[in-house]
């Protein structure tokens, strides 16, 4: 008791006509499972206790005054060690056996001086983010609380006896409700008191209570990354969510190359494009090389050989075959193994034909055969300096690089 009264005397030193939160967090969380790391509001998402995310956002908005966490009187040392270090802003106590318990005791902590807006949170939401306290701070009003909710966008169904559909009730105008709740302080500690005296301990949260005690609530718009963590999974996602920097994201990179002579014609087709000249590229197909070298790149980023396990020069059927469907191929079996393409990166190396006045033609072509954008390509050309095979304008030359995300990260 007397540890206890030491607290209250820390919470006294708050100002008039501030902002105040109550952080509620004594629950036991059993949905979320056991874990030696104890209640679901001190397990590390992130390399932090979920509660030290929350307070930390709190505690991070200057107009925020006094914050006081009620906590279950067996969490005591798991509390300390979530808010080492943090300011005397922080205070504990002791909650009660409900939510609405809780609060009603954070409340009555907050009297000598009392704030004028308090802000009611559950503490197992640490993705509350600053903009959404601006939102409600600046929502509450004289006589008049807030309430962060998001429309209803799932379709509603009401069960009957068995688990049978029963009736599906209309969503038009219902909210799924979040915290932190906004109230003028004053109000939403009489109708706790007022509920408390007079047995009404069936509230879910507060909202609830201010509709009860007949003080109007506005809703304002809340946050799709405002999540309560719940369950085991919610915890393990909120984790995931905010290691996400420090995973090896499984980033791959495919190089191709490709190479044909010239023969009698009157035009080559290089990226998809058919370019006028007095020679053509000799190939079993069109032999358009900056498409067979992107081909064998992107193949390359999942292991699936190269154009010619797919497409054999051997075969008939691919004899004068546009080069488009050998690429074409090669997105499908990369999308199917779950990459997704982010760059892909041509350069072609002859003397002739002038690739430049083609160029945004050939970016057009390639962004439509891989279903990317176009700001993700990039088709280069160089000569080889009037040395080699290229130099002597005998042929062409293709070397292309892809990059591809595939999902998971890179293994250990």
């Amino acid at each position: 008791m007397d540890k206890q009264m030491t607290r209250q005397d820390r919470i006294t030193g708050g100002r008039a006509g501030e902002v105040a939160a109550v952080i509620v967090a004594a629950g036991r969380g059993e949905r979320a499972g056991q874990s030696a790391e104890g209640p679901k509001q001190y397990r590390l998402i992130g390399g932090k206790p979920v509660l030290r995310h929350t307070l930390e956002t709190f505690l991070a908005d200057p107009r925020i005054g006094r914050v006081v966490v009620a906590i279950h009187p067996d969490d005591e040392a798991l509390f300390a060690e979530a808010a080492a270090g943090l300011t005397d802003r922080v205070i504990a106590l002791h909650g009660g056996a409900s939510r609405q318990a809780s609060t009603r005791l954070a409340l009555l902590a907050l009297h000598d001086p009392a704030p004028q807006t308090v802000l009611i949170h559950d503490g197992v939401r640490p993705f509350i983010d600053g903009e959404l306290i601006d939102r409600i701070i600046r929502a509450v009003e004289e006589g008049k609380g807030a309430l962060p909710a998001l429309p209803v966008a799932e379709t509603l169904k009401r069960a009957g006896p068995g688990g049978t559909i029963e009736e599906t009730v209309p969503r038009h105008d219902l909210h799924a409700a979040q915290t932190p709740q906004g109230f003028p302080f004053a109000l939403i500690a009489a109708a706790h008191d007022r509920a408390f005296h007079q047995g009404r301990d069936d509230f879910t949260d507060d909202a609830a209570i201010a509709e009860w005690a007949r003080i109007p609530v506005r809703i304002v718009a809340g946050s799709v990354d405002n999540i309560k963590l719940t369950w085991a999974r919610d915890i393990a996602l909120a984790d995931q969510r905010l290691n996400r920097a420090a995973l090896f994201p499984d980033v791959r990179t495919g190089n191709g190359y490709d190479v044909h002579s010239f023969t009698e014609g009157d035009a080559v087709i290089l990226c998809g494009v058919r370019i006028p000249y007095t020679k053509r590229l000799s190939g079993h197909s069109d032999a358009d090389v900056g498409l067979h070298a992107l081909t064998d790149a992107l193949l390359a980023t999942c292991g699936a050989g190269d154009i010619g396990t797919h497409f054999p020069p051997s075969d008939p059927q691919w004899k004068g075959a546009a080069s488009h469907i050998f690429l074409e191929h090669a997105a499908r079996i990369v999308r199917e193994a779950g990459g997704r393409i982010a760059n892909a990166d041509v350069t072609l190396i002859c003397e002739a034909p002038k690739v430049g006045p083609h160029r945004a033609a050939m970016t057009a072509a390639l962004a439509t055969m891989l279903g990317i954008a176009e700001g993700r390509i990039s088709i280069k050309a160089t000569t080889n300096e009037k040395l080699g095979f290229i130099g002597r304008e005998e042929g062409i030359a293709a070397i292309a690089t892809a990059s591809v995300i595939y999902p998971g990260e890179v293994p250990a």
